[in-house]
């Protein structure tokens, strides 16, 4: 690829989605707290936000790597979800996803996930392309990008002693 066709790099910033949902009966077990898989949706959906923010193109999800649970969202509480890109390879990226809890009628706010997900870059007919470089410009997010590459290695390995 020459230089005037390379894709210009982006800051994690530039990727950054900030999304809301409220949590209502529907989406939650009998003990009122939100559903795990209702939770991966709304992730995989902020993620895939900040991915093709980042890309300005189509990106599927390849993996869900590093995802916890560490409180439980109840019914009526406010979700709040933070997505952006930390880290890319050459045709795909890892966006991290924070997810917060807010009670609505206190104010009080828990984390409660947390994951990183691969996703593909894709271009009009399917085939994977180049993703645009990362600019990173803090301490912090230097680590968070070796973190996810660290996930990534630990998932990879696991395929490969699974195969």
């Amino acid at each position: 690829m020459s230089e005037s066709n390379a894709p210009k790099g982006k800051r994690p910033a530039d990727s950054e989605i900030i999304m809301t949902e409220l949590a209502i009966p529907n989406d939650a077990n009998v003990l009122g707290n939100v559903l795990g898989g209702r939770v991966m949706h709304w992730i995989d959906l902020a993620a895939a936000t900040a991915a093709h923010r980042h890309c300005r193109a189509i990106c599927v999800t390849a993996a869900i790597e590093g995802l916890s649970f560490l409180n439980p969202i109840k019914v009526g509480h406010l979700a709040h979800l933070k997505a952006r890109v930390v880290c890319v390879g050459k045709t795909s990226l890892v966006v991290k996803v924070d997810v917060h809890s807010e009670n609505m009628d206190t104010g009080e706010m828990k984390k409660t996930s947390e994951a990183y997900l691969t996703f593909v870059c894709l271009d009009k007919n399917g085939v994977p392309r180049a993703v645009p470089p990362l600019i990173l410009e803090t301490e912090e997010e230097e680590a968070e990008c070796e973190k996810a590459k660290n996930i990534r290695k630990r998932m990879l390995e696991i395929k490969r002693q699974e195969s």
